[in-house]
Formats: structure tokens, sequence, C-alpha cells
């Protein structure tokens, strides 16, 4: 296969892009990070506080949620696979958008080159074309 080839293909490849989405996202998140941070810290005391009696709470929710688990576990199964798919497609999609924009002309640039390194192809050769001549065929008379 040629470069070429290799790089249209790669182009056109929806895990590709859903890599480049998921990327994307993550330096997203990663840059809000250390706001997010600052914020827990300035809150760390009063969290501190609550604890106690958010753990009693929680303590005495999990009895109920235990019961409930396995019908629960079915429905976010069922769900899990209808969001997974959602998610994959916007991440295609945002890695489509992320890539189109950096490489822009990158992408046009490289397939010229690769077609450009490509060997020439020899064009093929016309047969010569031979005029048809009918045959005559001699009659004896008796």
């Amino acid at each position: 296969m040629t470069l070429a080839t290799e790089v249209k293909k790669l182009t056109e490849s929806k895990p590709f892009y859903a890599v480049a989405g998921v990327g994307d996202y993550a330096v997203e998140k990663l840059r809000e990070l250390p706001e997010q941070l600052l914020k827990l810290q300035s809150r760390r005391t009063e969290l501190a506080k609550d604890l106690p009696v958010k753990a009693r709470e929680y303590a005495d929710k999990a009895e109920g949620i235990a019961r409930e688990f396995p019908e629960k576990a079915r429905e976010y199964a069922d769900q899990l696979s209808h969001k997974a798919t959602e998610v994959y497609e916007d991440f295609a999609t945002r890695g489509r958008q992320v890539v189109s924009k950096t490489t822009g002309e990158a992408a046009l640039e490289l397939e010229e080159v690769s077609v450009a390194a490509e060997p020439p192809v020899a064009e093929p050769i016309e047969p010569v074309k031979k005029t048809r001549t009918t045959k005559t065929t001699k009659t004896t008379q008796v």
C-alpha cells in the first residue's frame, strides 16, 4: 500500500478520531484540576466537621442499597451500553474537529508528498488495430 492510501485510511478511521477526542477532553479536564483542588482545600475543615454525620447517614442507606443492588445493576448495565455508544460518537466527533483544526493543511501536504513519492506508472500500450478482411471462396462449375 502506498503512503497516501495509509494516510487516507487513518484519516477516515473513527477510532483514530475517538482517541484524539479523548485526548483533547483529558487535556481540558486536567487544566481545570488546579482550580478544583483549591476549592476543595478551602472547604477541607467544613467537610471534616460533617464527616461523622455523613458516615452514619451513608451506613443507614447502605442496607437499602444492598437489597436493590441486583435490580439496579441490570438497569445500569442496559443504560451503560447506550451511554458508551453515545460517548464514543461524541469523542469521535470531537477528535475530528481537533484533528482538522490542528492539522488542516498539513494533511493535504502529506498527501501531496506521498503522491509525488510514488513511482510513475507506465501507460498501457494500446494494441494495433487490424482491419478485418473477408475471404472469398471459389466455386467450381462442373
